[in-house]
């Protein structure tokens, strides 16, 4: 049975699964999909800390599912835009536990982590997927990954 590592780069899949279907993501599907497929052995969930009680209601969710929900405050800058980035934190810890599984599964549709799947494929000798909304993924991360899963409308809320 394959060991699976999954991390979730949660604003990302938030903003494209709302653009694309108007609709949230079933972590939960996304799981029983994912157990189907070997034993997750880690599981991820990176979001930005909550200002309010639906946030809140989601990480506990999320947390119950079975995910390590990892928090970065959320930063207002001076000239109002916002910072609640975690990719570096997301690198880290795939580099980190790449070599200890079978497969990285990344839920992202960012193209900045097409060199950090390609890196850990051939590093570790090991699979990547990618999920995501495929309309909004990135080309280059569709390609650098050994596997791409698009998300399905049975896969939302």
């Amino acid at each position: 049975m394959k060991k699976i590592a999954v991390f979730v780069d949660v604003q990302n899949i938030y903003y494209t699964t709302r653009d694309a279907f108007s609709r949230q993501l079933n972590y939960r599907k996304v799981w029983q999909f994912l157990s189907e497929q070997g034993d997750i052995t880690l599981a991820n969930a990176y979001a930005i800390a909550p200002n309010d009680d639906s946030q809140h209601k989601f990480q506990k969710a999320l947390k119950h599912i079975g995910f390590n929900v990892k928090l970065k405050p959320f930063i207002q800058r001076k000239d109002g835009s916002a910072k609640g980035d975690w990719d570096v934190g997301i690198t880290i810890d795939i580099l980190e536990h790449a070599p200890d599984v079978d497969v990285i599964c990344l839920l992202s549709g960012d193209g900045d982590f097409d060199l950090l799947m390609q890196k850990v494929a051939a590093k570790h000798d090991i699979e990547t997927w990618a999920i995501g909304v495929e309309q909004l993924t990135a080309n280059s991360l569709i390609n650098s990954s050994s596997k791409f899963i698009p998300i399905e409308s049975k896969w939302l809320l």
